[in-house]
């Protein structure tokens, strides 16, 4: 039974009392009668008084309850004149007026916190109780190369490629690098953070390969000018040198003529050849910004199969067209980008060596274009380290090759790769 019911159940009872005891002295007693008759009277105002005083507050605290209930932070209650339902009215108010400052503020930390993970270049996955994929920001998925949707519910264990072994061997105290196609490197760190009293992880992604790039560049950029400038400097006047021995081989016996001239011919093409062979080492770092201009990227793959044209025939290596049926226009510097094509379809060659194929295929949306062989496929050691200044896997290569090609697909802001494919080919493939 409820107070109210109680209250009134009592009061009904006493005056019923009352009631019954008028009628006992009403002709017997007329003066008692009047004065019990005055009683009830103000009894019953009495009581209608204490009622209204009572259940007063009991209704205002149901409907503060009701609100923090529906946790509409807003209903404040006015004074009524009394002083302990004012004081009740009063500490309502003040709390109601925390909450709500709170409660703005825990949204605004919230909203602030949400807008800094979707604009972090650092990729952050958050984890749900059981290890899955809960939710995941734009850079994650950019770094994953998935969306959102086919991320969330996966365990990052699963995830494809180098990153499900990588994550799988995640912990706490120990970040984790993740290196892909021999170029794009990361570090995962993972963490955990308190949600209704229980503890979640999440693993921060973080991009380090434009960072690593720069380090390789401050390491070798001095050290490449210095030898660049010495030995042109020694080759220049030694070739000059060279050259003027040639006045002098009149002088000679004619039987000694011929080895004399050799002699120096073979000794001014080897020094012209190391000064060509620093020149391509002083590329990597006098590499200029490119110069953006609309440019016909299908035409920039058919002048680089004409350059490459003899070679191929003599190798005896096809190449196959698919491209798209519009023409594919990108902002970049055709210079540059021609070189790296060059560079890229060599390498495809000499990977084949003889009697193999190439396929070129482009595409609009999104605008790439890939370049197979089928070729050897690439040790996953070689892979990792395709990429690297100065090393290759030929006998006599210089490993600057695709370390120029790198630079220059990252000066045009491209994503690009190098990858065994499932079909057992090679393939390079760029993202414009």
């Amino acid at each position: 039974m409820s107070l109210r019911l109680q209250f009134i159940f009592v009061v009904v009872i006493i005056h019923g009392v009352l009631i019954v005891l008028a009628a006992q002295v009403r002709t017997t007693n007329a003066p008692l009668f009047v004065g019990l008759e005055a009683l009830l009277l103000l009894s019953l105002v009495l009581t209608w008084r204490l009622y209204r005083g009572f259940v007063r507050p009991f209704q205002l605290i149901a409907a503060g309850t009701e609100a923090i209930r529906a946790q509409d932070f807003s209903l404040k209650f006015v004074p009524v004149g009394q002083r302990d339902m004012d004081q009740l009215i009063a500490v309502y108010n003040h709390m109601l007026d925390a909450l709500r400052q709170e409660r703005v503020t825990q949204h605004e930390k919230s909203h602030l916190l949400e807008s800094l993970i979707r604009a972090s270049p650092a990729g952050v996955l958050l984890l749900s109780f059981e290890g899955h994929i809960e939710g995941v920001n734009p850079a994650a998925e950019r770094m994953l190369a998935q969306t959102a949707a086919q991320l969330l519910g996966q365990q990052p264990a699963h995830l494809p490629g180098d990153w499900g072994p990588a994550l799988a061997a995640l912990s706490e105290t120990q970040p984790q690098v993740v290196q892909l196609s021999g170029l794009q490197t990361y570090r995962a760190h993972s963490s955990r953070f308190i949600d209704r009293g229980f503890t979640r992880r999440f693993i921060v992604l973080e991009e380090l390969t434009q960072d690593l790039i720069r380090q390789e560049k401050q390491a070798y950029e001095k050290l490449i000018r210095m030898m660049a400038h010495e030995i042109n400097n020694s080759i220049g006047a030694i070739n000059s040198i060279l050259q003027s021995f040639h006045h002098y081989a009149p002088q000679l016996q004619p039987q000694d003529q011929p080895d004399f001239t050799e002699a120096l011919d073979v000794s001014i093409s080897r020094n012209t050849h190391l000064a060509n062979f620093m020149a391509n080492f002083a590329t990597l770092v006098r590499l200029p910004p490119p110069r953006l201009q609309s440019t016909d990227v299908h035409e920039l793959l058919r002048t680089t199969a004409r350059l490459l044209q003899v070679q191929a025939e003599r190798r005896r290596i096809r190449w196959h067209w698919e491209l798209a049926p519009a023409l594919l226009v990108a902002e970049v510097d055709p210079v540059q980008l021609e070189q790296a094509l060059l560079n890229i379809c060599k390498n495809a060659q000499e990977a084949i060596g003889e009697d193999g194929n190439i396929w070129v295929r482009t595409h609009q949306e999104p605008a790439q274009l890939i370049i197979e062989n089928d070729g050897p496929g690439l040790a996953p050691e070689v892979q990792r380290r395709l990429f690297t200044p100065f090393f290759s896997t030929k006998r006599d290569g210089q490993g600057i090759g695709l370390t120029l090609t790198r630079d220059i697909l990252l000066q045009h802001h491209c994503r690009f790769s190098l990858e065994p494919q499932p079909n057992g080919r090679t393939a390079f493939t760029i993202w414009l």
